[in-house]
C-alpha cells in the first residue's frame, strides 16, 4: 500500500536545466495559446497539453525535452504522456515563472 503511495508521489531526481539548455534541450510550454501569449520563455515551443499527443512529430526523440506550464500540473501530466509514448529524457520544469529563475 505505501509502495503506491511512494509511487504516485515520487519526485524526480534533480535536474540542471540551465545545463539541459545549455546542451539543446528543447523546451516545451504546454499551457493554452492564450496563456503563452501574455508571456512565455525565450526558446520556447507552445503545444498545448490538448494538443501534444497529436503533435509529437514536432518534438524531437534524441534531445532532452523540459515541460513548462503555470504551475507544474499540466507539465507533469504531459512529461509521463511524452515517456509514456517512448520519449526517454523528459524533465517536468514545472511553473515557468519558478523555471526561469532556475536557468538564470
Amino acid at each position: 500500500m505505501f509502495g503506491f503511495f511512494n509511487n504516485l508521489f515520487k519526485r524526480q531526481p534533480k535536474a540542471d536545466f540551465k545545463a539541459l539548455l545549455q546542451h539543446g534541450a528543447q523546451l516545451i510550454d504546454v499551457r493554452t495559446q492564450q496563456e503563452y501569449e501574455h508571456g512565455h520563455m525565450h526558446g520556447s515551443v507552445n503545444i498545448p497539453l490538448q494538443q501534444l499527443a497529436s503533435s509529437l512529430k514536432h518534438v524531437k526523440k534524441d534531445k532532452p525535452i523540459i515541460t513548462y506550464c503555470s504551475s507544474g500540473t499540466r507539465s507533469g501530466v504531459a512529461t509521463k504522456m511524452l515517456k509514456a509514448k517512448g520519449y526517454t529524457e523528459v524533465y517536468n520544469g514545472g511553473g515557468w515563472k519558478s523555471l526561469e529563475q532556475k536557468i538564470k
